[in-house]
């Protein structure tokens, strides 16, 4: 195992994300105890004032910043970016703040990697990081990520991604696969495991998975039409829900109804029944014990095998392996 010490500098700031700062802090810190000191992470947080200045989180909780911007210093093995978010009349817009995108454009040069946890790939993407490269953020901002920086290859679905020294992560626990990545990279996969148990992780979801519902998550069209079929879709699961016969309930030709539908929801009708088939199939998964048959034939995948071909390519897991990780207690 490697004694290399790790600096790893988290920057906070008004309104961060606090999962985003501790997740990420305690996972490094459970590295060093289950390594007994020699993976040797130094985490420390750099803030827009002083150090020793108190700054409030998203959720209210007070931080304690370890270092001024201005303190950093050119000493930085891992820089890790969270994010922000205002809610406005659009949804969820990441908070850009011109001074922790100037201080992320001086101290990356200097880093060895940068990461950034869920909206904070919006902060690398305004400094620069992220042109030419492949990124995730959260799936409720990728759209306005995609938007805002057409340079930057976005893809929603991933748990994390890597191009090059940058790496970037999905929301919320993501943060938690993407720090243990770091960790592998660093010390090798069983320090990796090591901590996901400690962190009752039973299994470190590969950066390839998909953040789930993404599909679904879309907001309604500009179509009623559309968008009534979209509900038909999802009480209907079990029938035919092929192109012909959404066509056909729409009075439609079934090529004006694809090239409609792919336009008004960004997903074929293929694919945006799967992703619904797949997400009632994890619904059940999570919270009984039928079996996989059973499950099929409910959500209109019909066999088993098929199945496991719509699980892989939705979230690049089978249907077994989701049940063990997700099935709640009650179930």
């Amino acid at each position: 195992m490697s004694r290399t010490s790790h600096r790893v500098v988290i920057a906070v700031f008004p309104d961060v994300d606090l999962l985003d700062v501790t997740g990420p802090a305690e996972v490094f810190a459970l590295a060093n105890r289950e390594s007994g000191g020699r993976a040797d992470y130094r985490v420390r947080l750099a803030g827009p004032g002083r150090a020793g200045e108190a700054v409030a989180t998203s959720a209210g909780v007070r931080v304690v910043t370890d270092l001024g911007f201005g303190d950093v210093g050119t000493a930085v093995d891992t820089l890790l970016v969270p994010g922000a978010v205002d809610v406005d009349a659009d949804g969820p817009r990441p908070r850009i703040d011109p001074h922790v995108v100037d201080w992320i454009k001086d101290t990356a040069p200097h880093a060895r990697r940068i990461a950034s946890v869920c909206v904070g790939a919006h902060l690398l993407a305004a400094a620069g990081l992220l042109e030419g490269k492949a990124a995730t953020t959260h799936w409720s901002t990728a759209d306005r990520l995609a938007t805002d920086h057409p340079e930057v290859i976005v893809d929603p679905d991933p748990i994390f991604i890597r191009s090059g020294k940058v790496w970037t992560g999905a929301g919320i626990s993501a943060c938690l696969d993407l720090t243990l990545a770091l960790v592998a990279e660093d010390h090798g996969e069983d320090l990796a495991l090591a901590v996901a148990r400690h962190l009752v992780v039973y299994l470190k979801r590969q950066g390839g998975q998909s953040q789930f519902s993404v599909p679904i998550s879309r907001p309604p069209t500009s179509r009623r039409d559309i968008d009534e079929v979209r509900r038909y879709i999802a009480d209907h699961l079990d029938t035919d829900l092929s192109a012909a016969a959404l066509a056909a309930r729409m009075c439609l030709s079934e090529r004006h109804f694809a090239r409609v539908f792919t336009q008004e929801t960004g997903a074929t009708p293929a694919a945006y029944v799967e992703a619904l088939r797949v997400e009632a199939a994890r619904r059940l998964l999570e919270t009984t014990d039928q079996p996989l048959d059973h499950i099929a034939r409910a959500t209109g995948l019909r066999s088993v095998e098929t199945l496991h071909r719509a699980f892989r390519r939705q979230i690049a897991t089978s249907p077994a392996a989701y049940r063990r990780r997700f099935r709640t207690t009650m179930a």
